[in-house]
């Protein structure tokens, strides 16, 4: 398979086939991004296709310091922020309701189980559209897309230290979020021992 790197090349040097591999190869993971940082399919499709134009654009400035995806997701959040302070945020289960149980499963889940993981994943994403842009981008970079704090500091231009000190905050954020969205079942979750317990 060519790297990223022959094709960035490639494509500078006028192989639109080139560019469009890579459009190809990250335009799906960084909508699947976008979806959960913005919470609207509709905005994250537009946010994708201005991303790749800007990175198209100034393709020729890409110096390799960095991996190209890193470079490209670089963008995509930086229009994701810029979207976001032009509209101020709504609540939107836009994601939940279109994405949930499209992943693939090991097995087929049960009509029950499918609908709890629908109710998880609405009220995951209602409580992390509840957080701030810098700790909602931190999280989805980290806990869903699973990148290392060392691309996150590329991709958010902060230090690493940076990176690790918001993503604590961020993650004590989110679970006070869930608790007041799911004040049952994190109670369950922080005392085990209270489940099935009774008065003797």
């Amino acid at each position: 398979m060519t790297d990223d790197t022959q094709l960035v090349q490639a494509a500078v040097g006028g192989d639109k086939e080139a560019f469009g591999r890579l459009v190809e190869r990250y335009q799906d993971r960084v909508f699947n991004t976008l979806v959960r940082v913005l919470g609207s399919r509709d905005d994250a499709r537009d946010i994708v296709q201005d991303a790749f134009v800007q990175a198209f654009v100034k393709l020729d400035s890409f110096r390799g310091d960095a991996k190209f995806y890193t470079w490209l997701y670089r963008i995509a959040m930086n229009l994701a922020l810029s979207h976001r302070r032009r509209r101020r945020p709504t609540e939107s289960l836009d994601m939940t309701k279109e994405n949930v149980g499209e992943e693939p499963v090991a097995q087929q889940p049960t009509a029950a189980q499918e609908l709890i993981e629908r109710e998880r994943a609405e009220q995951l994403q209602l409580a992390l559209l509840k957080l701030n842009e810098e700790h909602r981008q931190i999280l989805v970079l980290r806990e869903l897309e699973s990148f290392s704090y060392e691309t996150i500091s590329d991709i958010l231009e902060l230090p690493v230290g940076t990176v690790r000190s918001r993503l604590f905050r961020a993650r004590i954020q989110l679970k006070e979020q869930l608790q007041a969205l799911l004040p049952d079942e994190m109670t369950n979750k922080a005392n085990p021992d209270r489940k099935g317990a009774g008065v003797e």
